[in-house]
């Protein structure tokens, strides 16, 4: 996220640092970085540098009235999983630092699970494309890596329900979406509000047609149980890094036992190359169906954040306007060309 959550000052951060892993903080600094967790660097008092994370626990709801607790669950269970991976060999994996109860994280105030990392020097990369097939190919063999590893690494994750986070809160927005009248928004949110209501109003007939072929793509998979592997989720180029000792995979946050083509949806260029090596090595035949599945919803899953994120209080700050122009770029691709 490029801007710090205001109710989770420093301080703050460093109580939790002491309480949580006995670190003795001497700086926190905010790092703009990503698009979901928010991130700073620590340094101890005994020399030691550190990565952290806090994640809005909002944010990780399946539904506006669901628990924070819950979401806290889903969440320790994903870092248990990239905990569990590492501890198996797995090297690549940047796993959080178990805190003193043993846990990958630790609840701070009633919004935020916060998770501490080592401070791992090397090159970082964006969201996109994969500038060179030499960093495809070697994310390719970390997923392998990951879905072949041994079956105890899964005992803790949780198992994909192909539930769609925020849904409750798309459809909404979607419901409004008689073109003779412009839905209100709730101004007083923030300057964002009525703008969203109205983009996501005036194309919900083709979004809602694309949550129904999803809903027919999720009925089909779970028909048709099993197959499962541990996935990392998002195995972008944004979640890896290149150190002194490889690659490696950050920000596991997403981990979950699910159907292959979660991972492999997006490693793909287009020419079938990564699916074909996947199957060489693995003797598993990425399905097409399921690749349809996953690369509609990581755009549902934008729609639906981005609705969740203005149907609240916000107050435009450069997340919002982030989230705001890719809410218009993702409702332009789906609808073919976005009515504003």
């Amino acid at each position: 996220m490029l801007s710090p959550p205001h109710d989770l000052p420093e301080d703050l951060l460093a109580s939790a640092l002491a309480r949580g892993w006995d670190i003795g903080a001497v700086s926190v600094s905010y790092r703009p970085l990503g698009f979901g967790s928010h991130h700073w660097e620590v340094a101890d008092t005994r020399g030691g540098r550190w990565f952290l994370t806090a994640d809005e626990l909002e944010t990780k709801r399946l539904s506006r009235d669901e628990p924070l607790p819950a979401a806290f669950t889903r969440l320790r269970a994903a870092l248990r999983a990239a905990r569990d991976l590492r501890d198996s060999g797995a090297a690549f994996v940047v796993a959080p630092v178990p805190a003193a109860d043993g846990e990958p994280l630790l609840r701070v105030g009633e919004r935020f699970g916060v998770a501490l990392y080592p401070f791992v020097p090397g090159q970082s990369f964006e969201w996109g494309e994969f500038a060179a097939p030499g960093h495809r190919s070697a994310v390719l063999g970390l997923v392998i890596a990951v879905h072949t590893a041994p079956a105890a690494v899964r005992r803790r994750a949780a198992a994909e329900d192909f539930a769609l986070a925020h849904r409750d809160e798309l459809e909404s927005a979607l419901d409004h979406g008689d073109r003779a009248r412009d839905p209100p928004g709730r101004p007083d949110r923030g300057p964002y509000a009525r703008r969203a209501a109205v983009l996501l109003a005036r194309n919900a007939g083709p979004l809602r047609r694309l949550l129904a072929r999803y809903d027919e793509l999720a009925a089909a998979a779970r028909a048709r149980p099993g197959g499962t592997v541990l996935t990392h989720g998002e195995p972008h180029p944004g979640n890896t890094m290149l150190t002194p000792g490889g690659w490696v995979l950050v920000d596991w946050d997403t981990a979950l036992v699910a159907p292959p083509e979660r991972d492999l949806w997006a490693l793909d260029p287009g020419d079938g190359s990564v699916l074909r090596r996947y199957a060489a090595v693995t003797g598993v035949t990425p399905r097409p169906p399921m690749l349809e599945l996953y690369r509609l919803r990581w755009d549902l899953a934008d729609l639906a954040v981005a609705a969740s994120r203005f149907a609240g209080p916000h107050d435009g700050n450069s997340d919002d306007d982030k989230s705001w122009d890719e809410l218009v770029a993702v409702v332009a691709r789906l609808s073919g060309g976005a009515d504003r």
